[in-house]
């Protein structure tokens, strides 16, 4: 991206800061711009009329996100809640557009992101209808890892809210891993110990 484009991004960027548990917007607030993470970590997610819920994606640094209303000008249509301490910028959606329209490298780029939302969409809802939750828990870790590792600081009721369950079929689930001999639970980390046996409950 030419250097004279990235000044005049960073020149209508703002830093915000938000708290572990913090709420960034809920559904049905304006759409105020694009984000992007900086550092730390937040969910996306919706809640039923029940009061279940159902968490569409874990964002992590360099994740964009509220794309949809920054570019329609509609409302948020998910919530969006700190799981740490985070930092983002966010774009105005006025300057968001006309960056668009009058540079087509980073239209290109914004497309490029748009599509890698789709794929990642598509992919969660193929996983919803044709996959059990074992399966679908192991394709999350797989996700989710760094260094065989499911990090510590995603809940069993994160998973489960990920997942379109509960915690208790998580936990099931994640004992049937461990039984298999595909994975180890331990001080609240998922260690990945057989890879055969782990793919093949991902297939």
């Amino acid at each position: 991206m030419p250097d004279s484009l990235l000044d005049r991004i960073t020149g209508h960027m703002q830093l915000r800061e938000y708290e572990r548990g913090e709420v960034f917007f809920w559904e049905g607030d304006a759409g105020d711009g694009l984000y992007i993470v900086e550092n730390g970590s937040a969910k996306i997610y919706r809640v039923s009329p029940q009061g279940r819920q159902y968490i569409v994606r874990i964002l992590q640094e360099a994740d964009t996100f509220a794309e949809v209303p920054a570019f329609d000008g509609g409302a948020n249509p998910v919530n969006v809640e700190s799981l740490e301490t985070c930092s983002v910028w966010v774009i105005d959606g006025d300057t968001l557009r006309e960056l668009v329209l009058s540079h087509p490298h980073f239209a290109q780029k914004v497309l490029e992101n748009f599509g890698r939302m789709l794929r990642g969409m598509v992919r969660q809802v193929s996983e919803m209808a044709f996959y059990q939750v074992t399966h679908r828990l192991a394709r999350l870790i797989n996700e989710t890892a760094v260094d065989d590792a499911l990090a510590a600081h995603m809940t069993q009721e994160q998973m489960a809210a990920r997942l379109g369950t509960v915690r208790e079929v998580v936990a099931r689930s994640l004992k049937e891993l461990e039984r298999s001999g595909a994975i180890k639970v331990e001080n609240r980390r998922i260690h990945i110990v057989d890879e055969t046996a782990f793919n093949q409950w991902m297939n």
